[in-house]
Order: C-alpha cells, then structure tokens, then sequence
C-alpha cells in the first residue's frame, strides 16, 4: 500500500455478506463525500455500518496521513464472509432446522486524484443537544401547553356566551313527530 491509499477494516459485522454487497456495490468508485451522501439517504440495514467505516478511513486519511478528504475516492471495497453461528429451530415430528447466522468482513481502501472532486452538495451532520437543554426544552413545553389550556377555557366561555339562545336566533320549531327526532337541546 502506497501513500496515496488509505485503508479501514471492520470485522465481525453481524449481517450476511449479500445484504452489506448491496449497497457496498452502489458507494464503489465514488468520490468521498458523494458515498456519504447515498449511504445517508439509503435504506437499508448495513448502511450505519459502512457510513461509520467510510468516516472512520475519511478521519485516517486526514489525519495520519495529511491527505485532502476532497481528494479521496473508494478505490476498493471489499466485502468477506466471516464465520458462521451455527444455531437450529425444532421442527415437526422432533427433527430441527439449521439457521445460520452469518458475519461479514468489510474491508474499505481509499485513494487520491490529482485535483479534487467538484462539490455537488453538502452534507449537514445535526449536532446533538445535552440532556441538560432537553430537559429545559420539555419543560418549557410543559409550561406552554399548561398555558395554552386556559386560554382553551376563556376562549370557549366566550364562545358560549355569544351563542346563546336569543328570540333573534332562535330556529324554527317544526310541528308533529320531526319536532321530537330534530330535536336541539339549546332549545
């Protein structure tokens, strides 16, 4: 492995080889940030997994090795089997069936261009509030609704108020058995 190539491994993955090459195959030859971005918006299951990878050989790259993460493409991605659980079911008349729960090695390699990669988007990671602002956040809702409840209760007496029976407003009385099934209880 050269300078210009920068490797991350995870291992142990506890999600089948296919499934993580599914979406492995569609971040592969694709430029750093733009990989991000499809595993951010995909889906399906693996993709925390390979977003963490990809991030982790992103922070190597700039680190270690001094390199411009507007520079890095996935050069290589590599997807393993690991081992297998070997575990079973009961099934009629007293035999079983086989499960296997299988594992995957992941295996990320990054390179370099010679000029960067043109920006097609950014990606905007939201920060994360303390728990402490979260808590304040809930009671000030708390505090709000509370409020807003009796204002509810003034509003709603007001409203009664104005729609009471006045010889004005009053409907018409209708005559014979409609009176007793259309019957209004304001009346």
């Amino acid at each position: 492995m050269d300078k210009q190539t920068v490797k991350a491994q995870l291992r142990f993955l506890k999600i089948a080889p296919r499934k993580v090459r599914l979406l492995a195959d569609t971040i592969r030859k694709l430029p750093a940030t733009e990989a991000e971005a499809r595993l951010l918006l995909s889906p399906r299951r693996p993709k925390d997994a390979l977003l963490k990878l990809l991030r982790s050989a992103v922070a190597n790259a700039k680190n270690n090795h001094k390199l411009d993460p507007e520079t890095l493409f996935v050069k290589e991605l590599r997807v393993d089997q690991g081992p297998m659980l070997k575990r079973w079911t009961p099934r009629s008349r007293g035999s079983i069936a086989g499960i296997q729960k299988k594992m995957s090695h992941v295996t990320i390699i990054l390179g370099t261009s010679e000029k960067p990669y043109e920006k097609r988007f950014s990606i905007v990671i939201p920060k994360r509030e303390k728990k402490e602002e979260q808590k304040e956040k809930k009671k000030k809702t708390k505090k709000k609704t509370h409020e807003e409840h009796a204002e509810e209760k003034v509003t709603s007496k007001e409203k009664e108020k104005e729609q009471k029976v006045t010889p004005e407003n009053k409907p018409k009385e209708t005559k014979g058995a409609l009176k007793k099934v259309f019957r209004r209880k304001a009346i």
